[in-house]
């Protein structure tokens, strides 16, 4: 049986509906991105920095990068809790589960706060 890391003691249903969540909010904010860049005619660094020096785009901004962290992780979690088991890896299967695990959480929290600096000027 696998142990509940992603839901805290919640049913899969949680994760799966912040799965389902998560996406539409990025869908929502690349669109929303990408219409800017589509309908810009001149796209210059000033117009760029003006459009997300905007409370409301950091905001949804921020909300992107929280959805994309935790996308992030359930996938992450989803894949090495499928294919990283004993009957992959033989009796290592836990301990490369974990350190795989781990090694992604580290990078997903790095880049969550590099992103937060660049974001919020921190």
């Amino acid at each position: 049986m696998v142990t509940s890391i992603t839901s805290y003691g919640r049913s899969g249903t949680s994760d799966w509906m912040m799965q389902r969540i998560s996406g539409v909010i990025l869908l929502a904010y690349f669109l929303c991105v990408g219409g800017f860049i589509v309908t810009t005619a001149d796209l210059t660094f000033e117009v760029w920095s003006d459009y997300f020096n905007n409370r409301a785009m950091r905001i949804f901004s921020l909300l992107a990068i929280i959805s994309l962290a935790a996308h992030a992780w359930i996938g992450v979690w989803g894949v090495s809790t499928d294919y990283l088991t004993t009957r992959m890896a033989g009796s290592n299967g836990d301990t490369l589960r974990w350190i795989f695990q781990a090694a992604c959480a580290v990078l997903i929290f790095v880049y969550f706060v590099w992103t937060i600096e660049i974001l919020w000027g921190v």
